[in-house]
């Protein structure tokens, strides 16, 4: 029996047919892309843009009275982000100043006792001086008494006399000669005070320092250009010294793209070759680079707990060695690629 096909078999066998010769044909060229790409390029997909993004973080706890930004703002260096309630830290300071002052005053007064204390060591000093002639005048009388004495010119009771006057001045020399000495020691006592005073200052003005950085603290400014990312406080939010309160991109430094290769794509590549990658965010945009290094371990070594084989049971995995990247281009290129974006890499591979 003869079979007949219709005028629509016709059409649907020829438009399959069309369908399915195209559909052979897109494969064959995908295939032999992905060959020639393979062939002339060290490719992964195992690659992130990085930049570095650091987190702001308080050096003074207290609580927030001003927040200046917002996420995903543009800020510029010495840019105020943050506000902290500094009345405690400006009371600490005005103690300590008022402090500074009550022991520069005490300076004051011992160096003033310093000086009376000299002027009495002067005194006693000339005081000295004249006892030694009483003293010296009285020795001379009693050689003289006692001749005449001798000579019975004078009488035992003009002799005790003149020995009881020299009895007195000698006394009288060697209590100036002990003042003389006690100023002397009390003045030595006082310019040890005066050092004492003067260290006692030394430390309160290093704690004035102290507590003038923490004041300083309490104001968070942006310490570069950037681009300000998640935030995570609010004004009344009570912070803790050391606590993230926001996240920055550096704007200052350049982005560049780890690529994780496979150890067995690493051979012919060289610092200075250049890289092509492209974003999965922009598919039709290519972008360029250049390997400025390499890890020096592969990713797995970095791990917490890295791979141990020393057991015996090794199953070998191919490793991967991160390759990082400069990205190169304008700078409207440059700000289409965010931090963490996935690319995927294309490095020329140099035939021997």
């Amino acid at each position: 029996m003869k079979t007949k096909y219709t005028v629509t078999d016709r059409l649907i066998t020829k438009i399959t047919s069309w369908i399915a010769g195209i559909t052979v044909l897109c494969l064959l060229l995908w295939g032999v892309y992905t060959l020639w790409e393979y062939y002339h390029y060290e490719y992964t997909n195992d690659a992130q843009v990085q930049e570095y993004v650091n987190p702001v973080i308080s050096r003074a706890g207290g609580f927030i009275v001003a927040v200046k930004f917002e996420e995903n703002q543009i800020v510029k260096k010495g840019d105020t982000l943050l506000l902290i309630d500094n009345r405690e830290y400006v009371i600490q300071q005005a103690q300590t100043e008022a402090s500074i002052q009550k022991e520069t005053a005490h300076l004051q007064v011992l160096e003033s006792n310093v000086r009376t204390l000299e002027n009495v060591a002067e005194a006693s000093k000339a005081q000295i001086a004249a006892n030694k002639a009483r003293v010296w005048k009285q020795e001379l009388e009693d050689e003289r008494y006692e001749k005449l004495y001798k000579e019975e010119s004078a009488t035992k009771q003009q002799l005790e006399a003149v020995q009881a006057s020299l009895d007195v001045y000698k006394n009288d020399l060697l209590a100036s000669t002990n003042s003389y000495e006690a100023s002397l020691d009390k003045i030595e006592d006082v310019k040890a005070e005066k050092e004492v005073v003067k260290a006692e200052i030394a430390r309160l003005k290093a704690l004035l320092d102290r507590h003038k950085l923490d004041v300083s603290y309490t104001i968070i400014t942006a310490s570069y250009n950037g681009r300000m990312g998640r935030r995570t406080v609010e004004v009344g939010q009570m912070i803790n010294a050391g606590e993230v309160l926001a996240f920055i991109v550096d704007n200052e430094t350049d982005k560049w793209v780890v690529a994780n290769y496979k150890e067995t794509q690493i051979e012919s590549m060289r610092l200075g070759d250049t890289v092509q990658f492209v974003a999965d965010a922009y598919p039709n945009k290519k972008f360029k680079g250049t390997i400025i290094s390499f890890s020096p371990a592969t990713g797995s070594s970095f791990s917490l707990l890295p791979p141990d084989n020393a057991t015996g049971n090794f199953v070998k995995i191919v490793q991967r060695v991160p390759v990082r990247i400069k990205v190169e281009g304008t700078k409207e290129e440059l700000d289409l690629l965010k931090v963490g974006m996935n690319v995927n890499v294309y490095i020329p591979r140099k035939r021997g």
